[in-house]
């Protein structure tokens, strides 16, 4: 049973928004320090582990949090969230191993899982005006797309100025801030009654999504997609999967009531979450090495800057939009101009200009990854029972988690695999010898040591890598194909109604 809200709705924004910028600069920023990490406590073997663990940690507690916000409080479980991240942060910047860091990051994990999803749920009961709640959703998803543009940059220079310690420390303050302003700005009644927790359904919840992750994450660069290692874990978690279904369709209270996927609008958007974590991340991790290793550019600022900022912008675009169109003309739209765009991305010349390129970006964001990532969110809220609130916010951000691990696992295999075919098709022209052609198929080696190899060599394998990732976009358009159709299969419009089931959720005056 969801808890009423009274809320100092200002106070409750500024908390919420210092929170997830907290929360979303953190992979970001580490991921600038972390040359300094491995130079400072070595380790190299293990650096993927350092972003593995977070994103592990914060996908396979989303649900969990989300659901137990709504039967035990939300302004109690944002609070265990930022209480998981500040100690996990102070922890990392204490981090004497990297075994150690790996642990804490995984603190800090768990805290993050809480945040993303409550946030939003807070933010729903605060507010009951819709429309406003609508736009707020939009400004609050278009955080995490600024924070991946400016949380490298504030990463480097914080390693820089001081030392990558600092670049965990930061969080305690801002966390600090948000936390004691949430402590005395949202007060919380009491739960009427005494809640049956899903315990089974929740330790099966985590197994499958972490085996699922794993295996995806290992499958055709740790190990080979064929090996007992990740066949094991996609074993594991297809069990597990199976057995979270049954336990969940005889659980009094189950951590994923399943009867919200009845909703064609629950179970539509749903699929477009997973198809955008697809889409958004193959883009993301592909654009900076194009930029840089194919069109010689810089860096990946020029391309990636106007992206997020125009997310930012379709974000808060679609959150006013949302009660004026159809669902299925918004995010149809929307699909079919991602679709374009990514379209373009796979067919862009390797000399293509800057502004084309930016163009691209532009409509990606406005058109496309902006507009989903608010309707995602306010979707889903306005499609389920007000009681599964904090678990509706949660599951946009699950989905599209799960997808940018699938599309990232997918597209990298695509790429590596083409890059070192081309490469070797064209290595005799090139007079490149035939036992440097796996050491060279690297795109990190064009992008740092261009002086030390021959001039023909870098002129074939930026041809080369250039192909290989115009041919990686192929599953990004593929995916974002699928998302037209399912768009077209969502049926209704978004109507003002109240969220929170008590009229106490109503803010207070700032």
């Amino acid at each position: 049973m969801s808890k009423p809200l009274r809320a100092k709705g200002s106070i409750v924004v500024f908390a919420m928004a210092l929170g997830l910028l907290m929360a979303s600069l953190d992979n970001t920023i580490v991921s600038a320090c972390i040359s300094s990490v491995i130079q400072d406590l070595s380790g190299f073997e293990s650096m993927s582990w350092v972003f593995t663990a977070y994103m592990l940690a914060s996908t396979s507690t989303m649900l969990i949090f989300g659901k137990l916000s709504d039967i035990l409080g939300r302004k109690l479980f944002y609070l265990i969230g930022i209480a998981f991240f500040l100690i996990g942060s102070a922890l990392c910047g204490q981090a004497h191993t990297m075994g150690e860091l790996i642990a804490f990051r995984a603190v800090q994990g768990i805290g993050s899982g809480a945040l993303f999803p409550i946030s939003f749920s807070i933010i729903y009961a605060s507010f009951p005006d819709q429309k406003q709640a609508a736009k707020l959703t939009g400004v609050f998803a278009g955080i995490f797309g600024i924070s991946s543009v400016f949380g490298p940059q504030l990463g480097t220079y914080i390693t820089t100025h001081l030392s990558w310690r600092w670049c965990f420390y930061i969080n305690v303050p801002l966390g600090l801030i948000s936390f004691l302003l949430l402590l005395f700005a949202v007060k919380e009644s009491k739960a009427a009654r005494k809640p049956s927790i899903d315990y089974l359904g929740t330790f099966l919840l985590v197994v499958s999504t972490i085996s699922l992750m794993l295996a995806l994450n290992w499958g055709g660069k740790d190990y080979a997609w064929s090996s007992w290692q990740v066949l094991g874990l996609f074993a594991v978690s297809l069990v597990s999967i199976v057995l979270f279904i049954i336990t969940e369709m005889k659980a009094k209270e189950p951590i994923l009531p399943l009867a919200i996927y009845k909703n064609s609008v629950v179970r539509g958007i749903s699929i477009l979450s997973f198809i955008q974590g697809v889409v958004m991340f193959s883009a993301i991790t592909y654009i900076p090495i194009f930029s840089v290793a194919v069109l010689g550019q810089k860096n990946s600022n020029s391309l990636l800057t106007p992206l997020m900022l125009s997310l930012l912008v379709g974000a808060i675009l679609a959150g006013g939009l949302m009660f004026k169109l159809s669902y299925r003309a918004l995010l149809g739209g929307s699909s079919l101009l991602g679709a374009g765009a990514i379209y373009f991305l796979m067919t862009a010349s390797h000399s293509a200009s800057s502004w084309y390129m930016i163009s691209i970006m532009i409509v990606m964001g406005i058109c496309s990854i902006g507009p989903l990532m608010s309707i995602s969110q306010m979707g889903i809220a306005q499609n389920v029972s007000p009681e599964y609130i904090g678990l509706s916010s949660s599951l946009g951000g699950f989905w599209r988690n799960i997808g940018a691990v699938v599309g990232t696992s997918i597209t990298a295999t695509v790429v590596n695999n083409q890059f070192k075919s081309i490469l070797e098709g064209k290595a005799a022209s090139a007079h490149i010898p035939s036992d440097k052609v796996d050491s060279l198929a690297n795109p990190q080696l064009i992008m740092n040591a261009k002086g030390s190899l021959p001039a023909p060599w870098i002129h074939t394998l930026q041809d080369s890598l250039g192909t290989a990732i115009n041919h990686g976009y192929i599953v990004a358009f593929s995916f974002a194909v699928l998302a037209i159709f399912i768009s077209l299969m969502i049926k209704g419009k978004a109507a003002p109604r109240a969220l929170e089931s008590d009229a106490a959720a109503s803010p207070s005056s700032s």
